[in-house]
């Protein structure tokens, strides 16, 4: 994938991404930002072992472990969203990496990221009847996308 197959919104998440990376005096390889690249042209929300193949086929000697290095180093500095799972395939979200709610495919595990008016309010509501300071928050809605429900 070239710059000129990215749109303008997953560039300006690029550039953000190199510019945290950069502020804290972290090297910038080609294999790094073929990671930044994926990650930020992605909305499919991938694993490490697809980022991997990705970077590979740029990169035919790139390790898994220099994947994983960048994606753990984006997710300590903040630029990109973990989806843990109980399977251990986690998944990330370099789009968006704040927390917002997602609705995942049981069959297929597609991961789409919908717009919930509201969630704001939630937040504020959980925070006025538990009294804790809301950190942070995990919204997920499991059911079957519309490309499996044909197959069901």
């Amino acid at each position: 994938m070239n710059s000129r197959n990215i749109s303008p919104e997953a560039q300006n998440r690029i550039e953000e991404m190199l510019a945290k990376l950069k502020s804290s005096d972290f090297r910038i390889t080609p294999q790094r930002y073929a990671v930044l690249r994926i990650l930020a042209a992605s909305e499919e929300h991938p694993s490490v072992a697809e980022i991997y193949e990705s970077v590979r086929a740029e990169f035919p000697t790139t390790s898994l472990a220099t994947v994983y290095k960048t994606v753990s180093l984006l997710k300590d500095i903040g630029e990109v969203l973990e989806l843990g799972f109980h399977d251990g395939n986690n998944r990330y979200d370099g789009n968006r990496p704040f927390p917002h709610p997602h609705v995942i495919c049981m069959q297929c595990r597609k991961i789409m990221d919908p717009e919930l008016a509201g969630l704001d309010d939630l937040s504020a509501e959980m925070n006025r009847k538990t009294g804790y300071k809301i950190l942070s928050h995990r919204l997920d809605f499991y059911g079957l996308c519309p490309d499996c429900q044909k197959l069901a």
